[in-house]
């Protein structure tokens, strides 16, 4: 049951960055929390606390996905003949900070929004996201069979 709540919760928070909530109100990407909502049966203020948690917690991790981004070309900018180990284990160390933190926030978020569901709307999404697995394995099967061919 913790896998499927994780997961859930994992592909509403992660779906809904800062760019996508632009999107969304400029009428592109469809509303995910609006889905989410139909899915599981939110309540308006259920939608919108959700929608506060994501952007509060898509800001910091937003700015920390720049962060990541930037140790990682320092460490490309490493990579030739006279490279600085010491400048490559030091960005090292500070991406694996970074990234933990990202792992952090991120992980606080989905508990958060875990907690705007009420019991039945967590079974529900357990039982949607199982319905979603299986049908993905039917299709992996399907490819893998039309391969062998």
């Amino acid at each position: 049951m913790k896998l499927a709540k994780l997961f859930g919760t994992a592909l509403i928070a992660a779906s809904l960055s800062a760019p996508a909530f632009a999107q969304q109100a400029a009428g592109g990407k469809p509303d995910q929390v609006g889905q989410l909502a139909q899915m599981v049966g939110l309540s308006e203020d259920q939608q919108e606390e959700i929608r506060g948690i994501l952007e509060d917690m898509q800001g910091e991790i937003g700015m920390l996905r720049e962060e990541a981004r930037a140790l990682q070309k320092h460490m490309q900018d490493e990579i030739k003949a006279d490279y600085d180990e010491d400048a490559i284990r030091g960005h090292g160390e500070e991406l694996g900070d970074v990234t933990g933190e990202m792992a952090v926030l991120s992980t606080l978020m989905q508990a958060k929004v875990d907690g705007v569901f009420t019991q039945e709307q967590r079974d529900k999404l357990k039982q949607k996201m199982q319905q979603m697995r299986q049908q993905i394995q039917q299709q992996q099967q399907m490819q893998q069979q039309q391969q062998s061919q």
